[in-house]
Order: C-alpha cells, then sequence, then structure tokens
C-alpha cells in the first residue's frame, strides 16, 4: 500500500513485509515506518510456493533462528510495535510455534498470531488449535493470536476458550462476510444476533465494488470483483446464473447492471459457505 493510499481515519494501520533476507530487514522496516505505519509484521506464515521456494513466508519456519534474528534487527531499527506470524510447523514431524515464540518475544516482538495448520496442510483439514495452546502455555509477557477456522460468530469464543489466546485474526472468515467481526464481539458481548438477509449481503456487494472502483481503473476492478464477488456468491443458494454471467462482463457498468436486476428474491443464504484457499 502507497502512503497516498492511506488516510488519518484509517488508523491505527498496520504494514507486513515478507521475505528472508536478513540484510534488508532494517532498511524495509525503517521505510515502512516512514511511511507511517503504527504496527510491523513479519510473514513467517504464507505458503505459496512463489513465496516459500526462496525460504519466504512459512519457509522460515525451517529456520527459526533466522526469524528471532530478523525481528531483533527490527526491533533495534523502528519505535513501532513489531509483531510475527507464523503457522503451526512446516508439517507434522516439525511442530515448532511454541518453540519460536520464545524466541520471538526474546527477540523483543509484542505479539505473535500463529495459524493452526502447518505448511505442508494448505489449508485442508482443520487447524489445530492445539498448537496455539502450547504456544499460550510458553509465552511470558508476548501475546498470542490465534488464527485458523475462524468463520462463524461463535468461533472467537470457542478459540479463546480452547487455547487461552490473547486475540484471535480473522482471515478468510472475513471474504464474503466483512460483518464477521461485528457479529463476533456481539457474541462476546452475550449480544442478540443480527438477522442478515438477502438484500444485506447484495448491499454490501455493491458498496464493496464501489469502494474497489474509486481504488483501481476499470479493467483492474473488473478482475478484481470477479474474485470478490465470488467470495459473496458462495454464501448463497441460487446464484450460479449470476456467478456465469458476472465472468462474462466486460465493464463495471455491466456488474451493476446484472446485480441491481438479478431477482434476488429467489436467493437464499447457504448454510455453511464454501471459503477461499488463500492467505
Amino acid at each position: 500500500m502507497r502512503s497516498s493510499e492511506t488516510t488519518p481515519n484509517m488508523h491505527p494501520i498496520g504494514a507486513q513485509i515478507c521475505g528472508s533476507k536478513l540484510q534488508l530487514i532494517a532498511s524495509s522496516a525503517r521505510i515502512i515506518e516512514d511511511l507511517g505505519f503504527d504496527v510491523l509484521d513479519l510473514n513467517c506464515g504464507c505458503p505459496v510456493d512463489k513465496v516459500t521456494k526462496d525460504g519466504s513466508g512459512s519457509g522460515m519456519l525451517k529456520q527459526p533462528e533466522l526469524i528471532g534474528e530478523m525481528i531483533a534487527k527490527m526491533v533495534a531499527t523502528v519505535k513501532i510495535p513489531v509483531t510475527v506470524k507464523i503457522r503451526a510447523g512446516w508439517d507434522d514431524a516439525s511442530i515448532n510455534a511454541p518453540l519460536i515464540t520464545q524466541i520471538a518475544e526474546k527477540a523483543g516482538a509484542k505479539a505473535i498470531a500463529i495459524h493452526g495448520r502447518t505448511r505442508e496442510q494448505g489449508y485442508k483439514g482443520r487447524a489445530n488449535w492445539d498448537h496455539i495452546r502450547a504456544a499460550k502455555a510458553v509465552a511470558k509477557e508476548i501475546l498470542v493470536i490465534g488464527n485458523g477456522d475462524l468463520f462463524q460468530a461463535e468461533d472467537a469464543l470457542n478459540m479463546f476458550q480452547t487455547t487461552g489466546c490473547d486475540a484471535v485474526l480473522v482471515s478468510r472468515g472475513t471474504m464474503g462476510q466483512p460483518w464477521i467481526c461485528e457479529d463476533m464481539m456481539r457474541h462476546l458481548r452475550g449480544e442478540t444476533p443480527i438477522s442478515r438477509e438477502i438484500s444485506f449481503v447484495r448491499n454490501t456487494l455493491l458498496e464493496h465494488f464501489d469502494a474497489i472502483l474509486q481504488y483501481q481503473n476499470d479493467r483492474q476492478a473488473l478482475l478484481d470483483f470477479r474474485r470478490v464477488g465470488c467470495w459473496y456468491l458462495k454464501r448463497c443458494n441460487g446464484v450460479k446464473s449470476l456467478r456465469i454471467e458476472l465472468n462474462r462482463t466486460k465493464t463495471p457498468k455491466e456488474v451493476l447492471a446484472l446485480i441491481h436486476n438479478f431477482s434476488w428474491d429467489e436467493v437464499s443464504l447457504a448454510d455453511e459457505p464454501q471459503m477461499a484457499e488463500v492467505e
């Protein structure tokens, strides 16, 4: 994100570094702080091949000591808080989230976010929250943030109760339902859940597209919306024809016409939407 794309009402806002070159981390951290970000995060969790092939992202899980060295240099360089995001381990034979939690704390990180899956899992199977609980058990002052399989309002409370973590990180769960954080907060406070009808989903989808148009040219906005629109529509029954037509559109104007003219009265919310497999 360029500094020109941020506004005062966005703060606090964080930036994430993904890379494994120790000689570049200090200068990179300084650039991010100078851009006005409030938190700096080291990404040691991304599982995709194009990132891990050079040892970056979750590839760094194979070098726990390097993670510590990277964090220490970041902490020594900037005044803003430094955090780190990891997975439980590279594979089931090398679970090291508790070890990296201790290393990150010693290096000066303020928080560590732990995804309960291994890199080998990708997004398959269930996230093992036991690995998050084990990391919390060895933490002294560093905050432990639980991540993985937070898709419903009640999931946040379940993770707090299961792991004892200090906070939760909702990632894929926000795709197609950006209101999930509000729903989780209401559930945590014991408040009545908000009933969200199809019209609410449609209107939020339109608002999301409008936001994309403010940041992208028409061609890129169209490509972005095809992906974003699928996230919302995976939560719905009776929208197959709309999904097909949206992928054929050539202009934002065509997208808006399709959404406004579609027969939403025949659509219902799916009980269990398919989640996107992205970091």
